[in-house]
């Protein structure tokens, strides 16, 4: 395993567990005892964790893993996700992308369309995030329209005002956000409120709302509501999701799909 692939690894169980005890993670990782602590030093001189005696705990109370670090966990999942959720973009419409692991997926899926492939404009997306706009900015048949604003580090989206102004004079076709968490009684939400604050006004300058979401994150709620449940047209998600957790979506009037 490479110190990259370790380091991706180690931070996913730090922030599932909230603790790490160097032989716990030597064991999970199959590396030694001492190859742990050298990581464990590195991640904390980057502030990405905390040292404690015998191991590590997350950095701060609330912990949000930067996208930078984010394994491809479930990353088939996710990949299903986004060829199922580009398969509802119409050639030629605006599609707006929020930022996160799944809707960067949801872009790559749409860059490989064959449909896509040439167009005056093929597809037009506006985005905040900063990735998603670099990965697309070489097809030339996009129109690639990024928001002003400041750059989060934690998930590459520009946020705050500049934003706003960019958002507040486009209209949408769709808009497709990444979400922590979807509940039917709490809404879409994010870590971040100012995050939030940008996907919640994709949503309102698009005609209808996809919802990209593995099955993870169903039921779950996060500190910033992005927009109620009945704002969502569509939620996309895997086929781990039970009939339970998807019935009170299906009888607050959204369509599934499974992926």
């Amino acid at each position: 395993m490479s110190r990259d692939a370790r380091w991706k690894a180690l931070l996913e169980l730090l922030v599932e567990r909230g603790r790490l005890d160097v032989e716990e993670a030597a064991a999970e990782l199959e590396v030694s005892a001492a190859t742990i602590r050298r990581d464990f030093d590195r991640l904390a001189e980057q502030q990405m964790l905390v040292r404690t005696r015998g191991g590590a705990v997350v950095h701060g109370v609330s912990y949000e893993l930067p996208l930078r670090y984010k394994t491809a966990r479930r990353a088939s999942e996710k990949q299903r996700i986004a060829q199922a959720v580009a398969a509802l973009v119409a050639p030629g419409e605006a599609v707006g992308l929020t930022g996160g692991t799944t809707t960067t997926e949801v872009a790559r899926a749409l860059a490989v369309r064959p449909d896509l492939a040439s167009g005056a404009p093929a597809l037009t997306v506006v985005t905040n995030a900063l990735n998603i706009a670099n990965e697309l900015a070489v097809r030339p048949q996009f129109k690639i329209v990024v928001t002003g604003g400041v750059a989060r580090a934690q998930s590459y989206e520009l946020i705050g005002p500049l934003a706003d102004g960019v958002l507040g004079q486009v209209t949408l076709d769709v808009a497709v956000l990444g979400v922590v968490g979807f509940d039917v009684a709490h809404g879409a939400a994010a870590h971040d409120e100012a995050e939030a604050a940008i996907n919640r006004l994709l949503c309102e300058r698009a005609e209808r709302v996809v919802v990209a979401a593995d099955s993870s994150k169903l039921g779950r709620r996060a500190f910033a509501r992005i927009c109620a449940a009945d704002a969502v047209d569509t939620l996309v998600t895997d086929g781990a999701a039970g009939p339970d957790a998807l019935r009170p979506f299906e009888e607050a009037g959204i369509r599934v799909v499974l992926a």
